[in-house]
This record gives structure tokens, C-alpha cells and sequence, in this order.
């Protein structure tokens, strides 16, 4: 038996339209455009290329993208004083700094700087608490994503039993908190995990997300899961050629795929989810801002 491939690319275009359907509706209905800040500082060409598609992705979308790029001598104060701006600007509804930053720079005393409101990443420690205690938050668009995936494969998750592998404060543990809000049973593994792949063999969701090339293989998978691979990594590929490399995720794919009854890819899997999750924060933050509706099926 082969997987059903989840296809996040798919999938993204499809949030992507329906992100840009409702912010055409607020510019319509109410004149309102949702805005999105995007910082940067130095020259990490990985940072430059995610924040090039961002950009391009919120103009696709109808929405106001603002770009500010900053030197990586940039002093810390500087950088806060930016985020204070943004947070009192208006036409902003989301701000997002793009990690990591300099060394001179104290990650989270930056994003505690970020207004809640406007947090689209859902990083700040306000925004982490309310999800925590079942209220209303901006969610990390990676997990968020792949909350959106299993609800479309799943219908309802309720009763389900997921294991989310890996324990990061951007996926494994928010993940573990939207599942548990969608009444699954959660449990949270990690590198240390006693018989990690008998816990994971119990999973009807299987999350993958601990930063180690194909750690979990066919021997991890329950005969029918659903496996959500987070996981990007880059791998020596000697068959492409002397020093090419390829992506893999957190999953063997190949052996897998073979157990599993779906599965999402690397590439093309949660990646390209993450963008789009993104637009949709920015979009729910927008409404909220100004006291309309949350958008339909773009929440958590």
C-alpha cells in the first residue's frame, strides 16, 4: 500500500487564493488593507530569499508589504526603536522579524517588543499563553499549517491519538497545543525518548519535527497514519554530482510512505504552508484590529 501524498504546494496556492478573496473584500467593504512589516538585519542569504518570497507572496495577495532591510551592525536599540514604530503604525497589522539575528542582538527581548496584536509569527510570550490556555492567539504559521492539512485530510481530529516528535518552542509545542484544542490525545516526544518508536507507533498523527535528517523511518509508523514532516535538511547528494546536496525532512519517505496511509513530502510539503499561514495571520490581525469578523477556515 502506497501513501496519499499531501500536497502542501497545492494546498498553500489554495489559502493563498482565499487569503487574497477576503482582503479584496475588506478593501471593498470597508476601504481596510491589511498590512504586513517585514525586518531584516544583515545578509543571510537563506533570511534574504524567504523574505524576497514573503514579500512578493503579500503584493499577490493584495495586501501592503513593507520591507526594511538593516545593516548587521545595526545596534540593538536601533532595531527596538524600528518595532516600536510599527507597532504605533497603523497601516501595520503584522510584524515580523525575520531570526536569526546578529549575536549582538537579544532574540527575545526583540520580539517582546512586538505588540501581541501585530505578532504574526505568534512568538511573543502573550501570544504563547493564550494558546496555552485555550484562548484567543496568533498561532506559529508552521504549525498552523499543518493544523490546516490534517483538518482537511481528517474532517474532524477529535479522539485521535497524535505524537508530535520534537519539542521547539516555534513547532512541537504550539503543535501539541492546537491538536490538544482539537480534542486529540497529544503526546510530546523528543531525541531522548525512551522507545521512541513504540511511542510513535501508537500515533493516528504522527508530527515529525526535530531537526535530524530521516530519524523516523517505517518502523516509527502505525500501518494508516497521517505523517506531518517538518523537517528540512540538507543532505550530501554525491549521486547529483561532487558537493550537491538535496532537501530531505525528519521522515524516510521512501520506507514511510510505504506504511503510512498519508504523508506530506519534503520539498513541497509543510514549506510552503508556512508562507501562507503568514498572510493569514496577517489577515485575522487586520480583523481583529479593526473589530470585524476573524476570516472563515484561516484560524486556528
Amino acid at each position: 500500500m502506497s501513501a496519499k501524498i499531501i500536497d502542501g504546494k497545492a494546498f498553500a496556492a489554495d489559502v493563498r487564493a482565499r487569503v487574497a478573496e477576503q482582503v479584496a473584500t475588506l478593501k471593498a467593504d470597508h476601504g481596510i488593507t491589511p498590512g504586513l512589516a517585514v525586518v531584516l538585519v544583515g545578509e543571510d542569504p537563506a533570511s534574504q530569499v524567504y523574505v524576497r518570497n514573503k514579500g512578493k507572496q503579500t503584493i499577490e495577495a493584495g495586501m501592503n508589504s513593507y520591507e526594511h532591510k538593516l545593516e548587521d551592525t545595526t545596534p540593538e536599540a536601533d532595531l527596538l526603536a524600528l518595532v516600536e514604530k510599527l507597532n504605533a503604525d497603523p497601516a501595520v497589522h503584522g510584524i515580523l522579524v525575520q531570526l536569526p539575528l546578529p549575536d549582538h542582538i537579544d532574540e527575545a527581548k526583540v520580539l517582546a517588543t512586538i505588540d501581541p496584536a501585530k505578532d504574526v509569527d505568534g512568538f511573543h510570550i502573550s501570544n504563547v499563553g493564550l494558546l496555552a490556555t485555550g484562548q484567543k492567539a496568533l498561532v506559529p504559521c508552521t504549525p498552523l499549517g499543518c493544523l490546516m492539512m490534517l483538518r482537511d485530510h481528517h474532517g474532524s481530529l477529535s479522539g485521535l491519538n497524535a505524537v508530535v516528535v520534537g519539542r521547539s518552542n516555534i513547532v512541537g509545542k504550539p503543535m501539541a497545543q492546537l491538536l490538544l484544542r482539537d480534542s486529540c490525545t497529544v503526546t510530546i516526544a523528543h531525541s531522548r525518548t525512551k522507545d521512541l518508536a513504540e511511542v510513535c507507533r501508537r500515533a493516528d498523527i504522527l508530527v515529525a519535527a526535530v531537526g535530524r535528517p530521516q530519524m523516523l523511518s517505517a518502523d516509527h509508523v502505525k500501518p494508516g497514519a497521517t505523517v506531518i514532516d517538518v523537517g528540512i535538511n540538507r543532505i550530501p547528494a554525491p549521486e547529483k554530482g561532487e558537493g550537491k546536496t538535496r532537501l530531505v525532512g525528519d521522515v524516510d519517505f521512501d520506507s514511510a510512505s510505504e506504511v503510512a496511509g498519508a504523508i506530506t513530502p519534503v520539498p513541497g510539503g509543510v514549506g510552503p504552508m508556512t508562507i501562507a499561514c503568514l498572510l493569514a495571520n496577517t489577515l485575522t490581525a487586520c480583523c481583529r484590529a479593526a473589530g470585524l469578523p476573524e476570516p472563515e477556515g484561516l484560524t486556528a
